[in-house]
């Protein structure tokens, strides 16, 4: 079984992104993130709207990285630190050496590469770092643009589970797409 330590905190970087952790100077940007219905049109979370719920995620981000059950990077531009997404593991099974991946962009930046850039180094980090066999994600059916990056990274899809989750009185679907470790 996988073991976890996420102290410290890796930085990751790219060409373009510097994907670091989030922190309580970041509530602003959660809130930009995280109330916009753009942003969380398929994500079944209610959404954030004010200071108190934002640094109410900030924490379940760090408890999460503290007790090493997950990890999850905000996703900045270089030169200049303001968080523009967010991108982690969410649902680490150490026994499988499975993880599944989730990310989330600000509308006004969809199409300019940068969520499969964060992805492919995310992916490097869990693959190569955190030694994980296999990489899930799982979307919302009709997000086309998140299935076209993930398709685009050699994602594959695995199945669609019929109205598998419950959310605000709406029986939900969902596709499960992964990546093997072919190293």
């Amino acid at each position: 079984m996988l073991t976890f330590n996420f102290s410290p905190f890796p930085v990751l970087e790219t060409e373009r992104l510097i994907i670091r952790r989030v922190t309580n100077e970041d509530a602003n940007e959660i809130i930009a993130l995280r109330s916009n219905p753009e942003t969380m049109k398929y994500i079944p979370r209610p959404l954030t709207k004010t200071t108190e719920q934002a640094l109410e995620h900030i924490a379940q981000i760090d408890s999460t990285i503290e007790t090493n059950e997950g990890i999850n990077w905000g996703i900045t531009l270089k030169g200049d630190s303001k968080v523009v997404g967010i991108i982690g593991y969410y649902r680490i099974k150490p026994e499988h050496y499975r993880a599944e991946i989730g990310y989330m962009l600000l509308p006004e930046l969809h199409g300019k590469g940068i969520i499969p850039e964060a992805v492919k180094t995310v992916i490097d980090y869990g693959f190569n770092e955190m030694k994980l066999h296999s990489i899930e994600a799982a979307i919302d059916p009709d997000n086309f643009a998140s299935e076209r990056v993930l398709q685009k990274i050699g994602f594959v899809k695995e199945g669609h589970f019929k109205e598998v989750e419950y959310y605000e009185g709406i029986f939900l679907d969902s596709v499960i797409y992964s990546l093997l470790n072919k190293k």
